[in-house]
């Protein structure tokens, strides 16, 4: 009885974790097709007989991008909207480009793990775990190494040289999403009332207010 009730609690387990990322897809490929009638959870596929190479190819990501902003970086991502060919497969990546200090501010993916490997320059990366213990995981990271943020949990990474940074960041969603922290909650559409990001951030109306305006 022990080992039966053993058996069927590994079975649970590797259940769980077999389910924590898309669904495994039911045929070769199913390619996005974003004027697609039907409503689906992701993209309905396009007619497979009309399905080219460029369908799985995104060439985008051999330029630098942009970091002339307020944080000194940007994210250039290469999701199934960029590539119709991840439709259905369950992955993703991204390009991320840093400024000398520039940093990639906290966020968090609904969707997905990511995997995250630094090509050039030194980065300092972390997260925080859920509450209550809220305990936050950092390390600083050199030109080949790699660190893994957990899914659904908030993290960053910073640029800590006087040089230009990149890392690519690999995701295990065909869609991670991206909840940025300070976006969500300040620059939110309609906004959130004041008086309750007051309280919540235990400060005045007007350091809210002025925060608001900024995103």
């Amino acid at each position: 009885m022990a080992r039966v009730l053993g058996s069927f609690l590994l079975l649970v387990v590797v259940s769980s974790v077999a389910m924590a990322t898309d669904p495994s897809p039911l045929q070769d490929f199913c390619v996005a097709d974003p004027s697609g009638q039907v409503l689906v959870n992701g993209f309905a596929c396009k007619n497979p007989s009309l399905v080219q190479a460029d369908d799985f190819y995104f060439g985008g990501l051999r330029m630098r991008g942009n970091t002339s902003n307020p944080v000194g970086s940007k994210v250039s991502p290469v999701f199934v909207d960029q590539l119709p060919g991840l439709n259905t497969l369950g992955i993703a990546m991204a390009r991320v480009d840093y400024e000398p200090w520039g940093l990639n501010p906290p966020h968090f993916h609904p969707r997905a793990t990511e995997l995250f490997t630094v090509l050039e320059g030194t980065l300092e990366v972390g997260f925080v775990t859920s509450n209550p213990e809220n305990r936050f995981i950092t390390k600083v990271l050199q030109k080949g190494d790699v660190f893994v943020f957990p899914m659904r949990l908030v993290h960053f990474q910073r640029n800590i040289g006087n040089t230009k940074a990149l890392a690519v960041s690999t995701l295990s969603s065909q869609n991670p999403g991206i909840v940025t922290i300070a976006n969500a909650v300040f620059g939110s559409k309609p906004a959130i009332s004041t008086d309750i990001l007051a309280k919540a951030f235990q400060t005045g109306n007007d350091v809210i207010e002025n925060l608001q305006l900024k995103f």
